[in-house]
């Protein structure tokens, strides 16, 4: 079995985390690709930093940032928050005539179309965006524990959900996106709260092949099965290396 030529997979995190969440994929995943983690500001390494609050104008500094890795064979792949960002940065780049990746992974995130802004908790509530981290799962509890922990994670928290607030699929309806020229393959969890037709909905945004692999699992799926998970991100991959265009669903 020949091994497909080396790729780049641009990750952008989720709401509250840092680039930090996908380092533990590099030695899990095949050499030939190669996971690029990407820092937002205001967390992680860029603690020093000024979170930015604006969906597009966090989108326009990923893209002015990253622009050396947004060249050549690179694909985004976005968790939650992160899965909105890459949307948006694949958009920015088409209409901007730059290089686009040769495929969008999604995972966790209704469709863009398809955003439920009553998801959200209070951005400015402490004890609100503490009990939405309960529910969502996925914070170790010695945050929790920790003051000073669960500080920087609300703040970020509150942040990033204020970007994710700030984005507007209507306000876009005059400029008529069309579906993005690339495959699409998302992921998702069975006992995640996000409803099946608003993750079913991003087939209306790929132009090429859609996929979408189901898991047993809440919001962090990705974690819980990390293992069939990182199993069909493999594969999705390989697939649109492959040029495959066919559409499925999957269960794992």
């Amino acid at each position: 079995m020949s091994v497909p030529e080396r790729v780049s997979l641009l990750c952008l995190p989720c709401a509250g985390a840092s680039a930090t969440m996908y380092m533990r994929w590099r030695p899990l995943l095949p050499r030939w690709i190669e996971v690029v983690p990407i820092e937002l500001p205001g967390r992680g390494t860029r603690m020093g930093e000024a979170f930015v609050e604006d969906f597009d104008a966090l989108v326009a500094r990923i893209c002015t940032e990253q622009a050396a890795a947004l060249r050549g064979r690179f694909m985004l792949f976005g968790h939650s928050m992160g899965a909105l960002l890459v949307y948006g940065v694949a958009q920015r780049l088409r209409a901007r005539g730059l290089p686009l990746p040769l495929a969008l992974l999604a995972s966790g995130s209704s469709a863009p179309s398809q955003r439920d802004p009553g998801r959200l908790p209070d951005t400015h509530d402490d004890a609100a965006l503490t009990a939405d981290l309960r529910k969502q799962g996925g914070t170790p509890e010695e945050v929790f524990a920790s003051a000073e922990l669960m500080r920087i994670t609300l703040d970020t928290l509150g942040a990033d959900y204020r970007v994710c607030e700030s984005f507007s699929y209507d306000a876009r309806v005059s400029d008529a996106p069309l579906p993005l020229p690339m495959p699409v393959h998302v992921f998702a969890g069975r006992q995640d709260d996000i409803d099946v037709p608003r993750m079913e909905a991003w087939s209306s945004h790929a132009g090429d092949a859609f996929t979408l692999d189901w898991f047993d699992g809440g919001h962090f799926f990705i974690r819980q099965r990390e293992a069939a998970f990182l199993d069909a991100l493999v594969r999705r991959v390989g697939q649109a290396l492959a040029g495959g265009r066919h559409a499925s669903h999957a269960v794992a």
